[in-house]
């Protein structure tokens, strides 16, 4: 692999998310601060400890010898026992056999021992081989008595209790750092929950400006955000509303003078774009309209018995429409919106299509799932998004001459959204176009 792309490849250990990352940045600074700290002060206990233990030393191997050699050799070994200490021991006899390489604690000691002891005798320091760290230090009294220090070279052994206390405090680590990244991520994840729950069309409950300063100055920037892109869409709902209505009257007025003219070609091309645009006028003040049906208060129905009389409705003046499938279960919906919905989908399914099937059926999550089914031309990939937005019209398929003015499928999208249903297209395989209806 070359450097360069190997520059390129991320560090895959590290985590993905901003919670995770911080929190092992707290944490081993943490855990790095408090290393420092206990180091700190376990050096400072071990020079402490090693700087008594050779003064104690010192003094005790002053007193000891000076005591032993006074001392009767026949008393000697009545007193021999209470001399002892943790580290240093003394015998009565030449001792072992060793080796003059004495290095570390054992090193200070001896110099120790050597200074106690002073020009008085002549003292020998050996290092016994063994599993531990073990010296004797020989000399001979002054009657001739062999005397050997038996020294263990180790300063105070750490309490059993401290590991304890470093897991302890290493939980409590952990436990801190994860709730102050908890603090401070938290408020991020709900501003994030609420951007991707934006819809300035429902009525949802404002995100909370309670919190630290940076915190409740960006919540409130949201929610005056919010209430602009509300007012904004708002705004234009009612100017289009408005021009549609009041375009009404003057189109009525029109239509009917074009009537009472004498007939003629013109006359037939004036009131068929008149009625284009009546009819355009009415899709505009339904799409207005369909901006508002979350109004509708919502109502328990039986899914399938509501979808079966839409259908019988449409096969009793002839139409050609199918159902398949079923629900078996009743939903909390909005009943003329979901109405809407259908109706205004197997209207395009005939008029571009000269048939429709309906299918309904559950999903994997308790979902319902309704499906429109036609054979008609379909909708360009490219265009399966375009759509659904107002006044996107595809000219090759779906022109004035069939009556399309691109506001149906906006105005289904609307509805969806206000009953709360995900709305999706896709082109069917056998040709045709398929609209599913995810229903919660």
């Amino acid at each position: 692999m070359s450097a360069s792309s190997a520059t390129r490849q991320p560090f895959r250990s590290w985590p993905t998310t901003l919670g995770s990352r911080l929190f092992l940045i707290f944490l081993a600074a943490l855990i790095i601060a408090n290393g420092l700290s206990f180091g700190v002060l376990f050096f400072e206990r071990y020079v402490m400890v090693e700087a008594m233990l050779l003064n104690n030393l010192d003094k005790d191997v002053t007193t000891a010898i000076a005591l032993l050699d006074r001392l009767p050799a026949s008393e000697r070994p009545d007193w021999v026992g209470q001399l002892d200490r943790r580290t240093y021991r003394y015998v009565l006899g030449p001792g072992l056999p060793g080796v003059p390489d004495v290095t570390g604690l054992g090193a200070e000691m001896a110099d120790t021992i050597r200074k106690a002891i002073g020009d008085r005798f002549a003292v020998t320091v050996m290092s016994i081989p063994g599993a531990n760290e073990r010296m004797q230090a020989h000399l001979t009294l002054s009657d001739g008595a062999p005397l050997t220090i038996d020294v263990y070279p180790t300063t105070m052994p750490l309490a059993k209790w401290l590991p304890y206390v470093l897991l302890a405090q290493l939980l409590l680590l952990i436990l801190c750092s994860w709730f102050a990244v908890r603090l401070a991520i938290r408020p991020l994840v709900n501003l994030a929950d609420a951007v991707n729950a934006l819809d300035p069309g429902k009525s949802v409950a404002k995100l909370s400006e309670r919190g630290p300063r940076e915190v409740v100055y960006a919540a409130s920037a949201f929610n005056a955000m919010r209430d602009r892109i509300a007012r904004y869409l708002q705004e234009r709902v009612q100017i289009l509303a408005a021009i549609s209505h009041d375009l009404q009257t003057p189109i009525t007025r029109m239509k009917l003078r074009a009537e009472l003219a004498e007939d003629s070609l013109e006359k037939d091309k004036l009131l068929k774009d008149l009625t284009e645009i009546e009819r355009l006028v009415h899709e505009g003040v339904s799409y207005a309209r369909s901006a508002h049906g979350n109004d509708e208060k919502p109502a328990r129905i039986d899914i399938d018995s509501f979808i079966e009389s839409l259908v019988y409705d449409y096969q009793d003046i002839g139409k050609a429409v199918a159902l398949s499938g079923k629900a078996g279960i009743t939903l909390v919906t909005r009943p003329h919106a979901l109405r809407r919905i259908l109706t205004n989908l197997i209207d395009n399914a005939l008029k571009f299509g000269a048939a429709a099937e309906v299918r309904i059926s559950r999903t994997d999550g308790d979902s319902i799932a309704i499906e429109i089914l036609d054979k008609g031309p379909g909708i360009p990939p490219e265009h399966l998004e375009d759509v659904l937005q107002p006044f996107f019209r595809i000219e090759t398929s779906r022109n004035r001459e069939t009556g399309g003015t691109g506001l149906g499928l906006a105005i289904v999208q609307e509805l969806s959204r206000a009953i709360g249903a995900t709305l999706t297209l896709s082109n069917r395989n056998q040709g045709g176009l398929s609209v599913r209806i995810l229903m919660p």
